[in-house]
């Protein structure tokens, strides 16, 4: 990686020994923890598909830097240039495995480590951002778990119902965990989501945490579909082990004796049933009591 504006005063020429700045670290505390004062790194470069979910761009270069043999001519474009040039990339696969790949193995030397940054002074923040990169490629941070789920109707106060009712009132409430410092406290988010599915979510609702308990809870209302549906958490952020839970459950229809006396919607089917009923009897009434005046006779 070269950098002609933002190298280090111990560069021998090459401008291949770089400073990186706090604002090009990934924005996640789990990962970087609360940041550090700039790094020096002298290394290659590395291309990450941006179209991949599970690769995190932990460390890129500045604007101004790009990756090249610096012995060379620069006759084609270099393969990259600018902040997409990746100085320490890592992987969150799906079963939250993790991977760290540096493209720097002075990045992690004792020279640079405690080595100084001539323009500020100051040490190079190295050592801060590799101890808190270890601690979360060894998942000792940014690691949670659920502990329990719950639901229960809110009309009958019955918690895990075997089924539920079309528009009655239910409560979700899961407990999730987080790894600190080798105990499990409880987890903090103003992001966890639940969905009430059948094939397509009908309902998904942000769930309100309690910081002293870690229980998340959120009140819904059953759709007016019956059917088999689930309660599924899938709660996935950047640093973060990916939870997933799903729990099945089935929604009946109203029995015959919870339906309304009258549906307002079938008024006037009501009066149509009731006006013909009166049509008839007035009908019956005037056939009944009428009389047709009798004829004259002949006279022979």
């Amino acid at each position: 990686v070269i950098d002609h504006f933002n190298f280090d005063s111990k560069d021998e020429g090459l401008h291949t020994l770089i400073t990186t700045f706090p604002e090009n670290l990934v924005k996640s505390e789990y990962i970087v923890g609360q940041g550090s004062g700039p790094c020096l790194y002298q290394g290659t470069g590395l291309a990450t598909d941006s179209a991949n979910p599970l690769v995190i761009n932990v460390l890129t270069a500045s604007s101004s830097a790009y990756s090249h043999n610096p012995q060379e001519m620069i006759k084609d474009y270099p393969h990259a240039v600018g902040k997409n040039t990746v100085l320490i990339a890592g992987l969150q696969a799906r079963n939250n495995a993790r991977v760290l790949v540096f493209g720097s193995i002075q990045f992690l030397s004792d020279e640079f480590m405690t080595g100084k940054i001539e323009a500020t002074g100051k040490v190079a923040g190295n050592l801060q951002v590799a101890t808190d990169l270890a601690r979360w490629c060894f998942k000792q941070s940014g690691v949670i778990r659920i502990d329990r789920i719950e639901h229960k109707s809110l009309s009958s106060d019955t918690k895990l119902p075997g089924f539920y009712t079309i528009r009655e009132e239910c409560e979700f409430s899961v407990k999730i965990s987080e790894l600190v410092k080798g105990q499990w406290v409880p987890f903090q988010a103003n992001d966890v989501q639940m969905e009430f599915v059948r094939i397509d979510p009908f309902v998904r609702k942000t769930m309100v945490g309690d910081k002293k308990s870690g229980v998340f809870k959120a009140k819904f209302t059953i759709p007016d579909v019956y059917g088999v549906f689930k309660f599924v958490i899938n709660h996935s952020r950047l640093g973060v082990t990916s939870v997933y839970s799903s729990n099945q459950i089935s929604v009946h229809p109203l029995r015959h004796n919870q339906y309304e006396r009258f549906i307002y919607s079938a008024y006037p089917y009501y009066a149509s049933a009731f006006s013909m009923m009166a049509g008839v009897f007035v009908f019956a009434f005037v056939f009944l009591h009428h009389k047709d005046d009798e004829g004259k006779p002949k006279k022979e």
